[in-house]
């Protein structure tokens, strides 16, 4: 989901990425040896789960893991800094030789070691869009493996390089907007043909919750029953679109989560990162998230006038596209009654009345 969360898209009370806390700590290696020091002390002296800890707890407990995965690679004497911590964690690693990185480990990403490979395969691949590079560790691979003792398992984890800039936040001028469609038409143009290597397999989004764990319907669910036949009335509405529009457009791999989070401006050009929920789906179903963390119609116009500027625009209906829209705020929904982020749990009650609040208009339209 990346940082979706910060849009006020999203919910109604935007926090910068400070408030969200920024939580910094240093480390220094030099040939194998690792000599630790945090920027200010913290300890934690009660074992707990990593679900049950505090977000700077949590920030802290990936420490150990992340420096086993950075000494994997060939970066001499280097010092690194959490800069993200929501969805999954992103470290920024400075070498001494002044290069720059990003590291993302996948902590609630379900992502498997053949999503990895095709997301790795298309983002190598992409040449109209200004994207991050995967970076290939010491022993020549892309995704690299670091335990993490809170968890108590291996999380999955891959270096970019760097991007300069910054990203285009929850106030976009619209020039940012008409470039954010433009990219992504463009990606949707290399897309339509790229053929995926053996090892290497993006799931489908054809279905209401896009891969998660159902917590809204299924028996996990905290919902209650009159809440529950709301989003059941709305499913079968969205699915019936979906299955409508994939019979007018060609299925290719999408990112899924193009929002002013996800993309980073400089100097007047657009790059677009984390393409940790691409997926095989409809360049409609790409719209229609990033439309959603739009706020404006004006600000709407002028995504599908850079879509257009590049390729002709998906066919959709407007209660289509309201349904779309609708179904990524569920997803986001489902997400936060799912996710080990505890700043994101706390939002799920508040959150879940006015998903309610809005699914019950649009089905009353």
């Amino acid at each position: 989901m990346g940082s979706g969360f910060k849009s006020r898209g999203a919910h109604g009370n935007p926090k910068t990425s400070h408030e969200f806390g920024v939580f910094l700590f240093r480390f220094a290696f030099e040939a194998g040896l690792a000599a630790t020091q945090p920027c200010e002390d913290f300890l934690v002296t009660t074992p707990k789960s990593f679900a049950d800890m505090t977000l700077e707890e949590q920030v802290e407990s990936l420490s150990d893991c992340a420096q086993g995965i950075l000494s994997q690679y060939d970066f001499g004497a280097f010092e690194f800094e959490s800069i993200n911590h929501e969805f999954n964690s992103t470290y920024r690693v400075k070498t001494q030789a002044g290069e720059q990185y990003a590291l993302r480990v996948n902590v609630n990403s379900d992502r498997t070691r053949e999503n990895l490979n095709a997301e790795i395969y298309w983002v190598l691949n992409v040449v109209s869009v200004k994207t991050p590079r995967p970076v290939k560790n010491a022993s020549g691979q892309f995704v690299t493996t670091g335990w993490h003792e809170a968890s108590g398992r291996e999380l999955s984890a891959v270096v970019y390089t760097w991007l300069d800039g910054a990203e285009v936040g929850d106030e976009p001028t619209n020039e940012q907007i008409f470039a954010m469609g433009a990219a992504m038409a463009k990606l949707h143009d290399e897309a339509e043909n790229l053929a995926l290597p053996a090892g290497a397999d993006l799931p489908r989004i054809h279905d209401f919750l896009w891969g998660q764990n159902d917590m809204l319907l299924s028996a996990l669910s905290t919902l209650s029953e009159e809440d529950k036949a709301v989003i059941a009335a709305v499913k079968i509405e969205i699915e019936s679109v979906v299955d409508a529009l994939s019979r007018e457009d060609t299925l290719r791999p999408i990112h899924a989560d193009i929002h002013p989070y996800n993309v980073m401006w400089h100097e007047g050009e657009l790059s677009v990162f984390d393409f940790d929920d691409s997926a095989i789906g409809l360049p409609v179903q790409d719209l229609a998230t990033t439309l959603y963390y739009l706020d404006t119609e004006e600000q709407d116009q002028a995504l599908l006038a850079g879509y257009s500027s590049v390729r002709e625009l998906p066919r959709f209906t407007e209660q289509q596209m309201k349904l779309l829209r609708v179904q990524r705020r569920i997803i986001l929904l489902n997400y936060l009654f799912e996710t080990s982020n505890p700043e994101h749990r706390a939002m799920a009650d508040d959150y879940g009345v006015e998903t309610i609040r809005r699914v019950r208009a649009l089905l009353g339209a």
